[in-house]
């Protein structure tokens, strides 16, 4: 059988612009899905073939654009430090999300008729 409808839709992908140096996007809030799954940044940045500067600094950048933590570090102690969203980081990834979602909700149409008018367009170019 063919691949499924969504599969063979263009995608879409939401970056919030807060101002013109200030960007939330699918790769920063993927961070913090991983943070909170992984209780760390260095882990959540191994988890996506980030390095632990980059992971870090883009912790930081979160922070600083949105004028308060959604990241906690937690410092050594036993089993050395980690990392949790803050309730405002959580607020962060699901209001995101949610504005992902209805994105794509009001998109859907559309994309359909691109994917159509791509597809047509290839085909005509293979013959």
């Amino acid at each position: 059988m063919s691949k499924s409808v969504a599969q063979l839709l263009p995608s879409l992908s939401v970056r919030i612009d807060l101002d013109s140096d200030s960007r939330i996007g699918p790769g920063k809030i993927q961070l913090l899905e991983q943070i909170a799954s992984c209780g760390s940044i260095s882990a959540a940045g191994r988890a996506m073939d980030m390095s632990y500067k980059r992971a870090w600094d883009l912790v930081d950048e979160i922070n600083r654009i949105c004028g308060q933590a959604a990241v906690a570090r937690q410092t050594g102690g036993k089993h050395g430090g980690g990392a949790e969203l803050t309730p405002f980081g959580a607020s962060l990834v699901e209001r995101y999300r949610r504005i992902e979602r209805a994105a794509v909700v009001a998109a859907r149409k559309d994309l359909a008729s691109l994917r159509v008018d791509i597809g047509n367009r290839r085909r005509k170019r293979a013959t």
